[in-house]
């Protein structure tokens, strides 16, 4: 099997897991709207102070949401020994761990994107603003979700591993998490976002490329 159809073949398996556990989908996107919904709520109604919140309040509850899904993974074919088969098969391990990430992007972090319109109304964003908010998820997204599948793969097995997987993604999701906030920043204060988006853009690179090759290591790794 090439690297392609591996990736499409996992791609599809992984879809079609997740779409008969649609309750699992539901509470992300539940968990997010329920963030962004209570905050306008619980805050003074100024539209000026909840305008200058909005991006940081989005990506933290993108993030928090994101966190939801990541413990199954690779748990659900840890368990019954799929995931040792895949990584036994001919097929390129680094392709197939590649089309569960991509599966999981799907499934989880690109409903979250199309909610983020709502979410910036609520807030009483600007058009252009939800614009800049929507891009920096695009590519924001993805880097999540390849340090969460790292670190899903690390924790595989043990003990409070939820927990564990928390304490390895949060540090290092910090940075994606302030440039994403400060790009929609940045253009509400009129100094555009081309540098915070160029950041997030060589980080969704980076970590398209690196990623399948350090997941799979992570994934053996587990097995010895």
């Amino acid at each position: 099997m090439t690297a392609g159809a591996a990736i499409r073949w996992g791609l599809r398996r992984d879809l079609a897991l997740a779409m008969r556990s649609r309750a699992e989908i539901a509470i992300v996107l539940v968990f997010f709207l329920l963030v962004t919904s209570l905050f306008p709520l619980g805050l003074d109604p100024d539209p000026a102070l909840l305008a200058k919140i909005a991006p940081g309040i989005a990506w933290v509850a993108a993030l928090l949401a994101s966190l939801l899904g990541l413990p199954r993974l690779f748990a659900a074919d840890h368990a019954d020994g799929s995931l040792e088969q895949l990584a036994l098969a001919a097929a390129p391990l680094p392709a197939l761990v590649t089309g569960k990430v991509l599966a999981h992007w799907v499934a989880t972090s690109l409903p979250l994107i199309l909610l983020a319109p709502l979410a910036g109304i609520q807030f009483g964003l600007e058009p252009r603003l939800i614009g800049i908010l929507i891009a920096t998820l695009l590519l924001g997204t993805p880097v999540l979700a390849w340090l969460g599948a790292i670190g899903a793969a690390l924790t595989l097995g043990a003990r409070g591993g939820a927990a564990l997987l928390a304490l390895l993604v949060l540090p290092l999701a910090v940075p994606v998490l302030v440039f994403g906030a400060g790009a929609v920043e940045s253009t509400r204060a009129g100094l555009g976002a081309q540098a915070h988006l160029s950041l997030l853009g060589a980080g969704a690179i980076l970590s398209t490329v690196f990623g399948p090759f350090v997941t799979a290591l992570a994934v053996r790794i587990s097995f010895e």
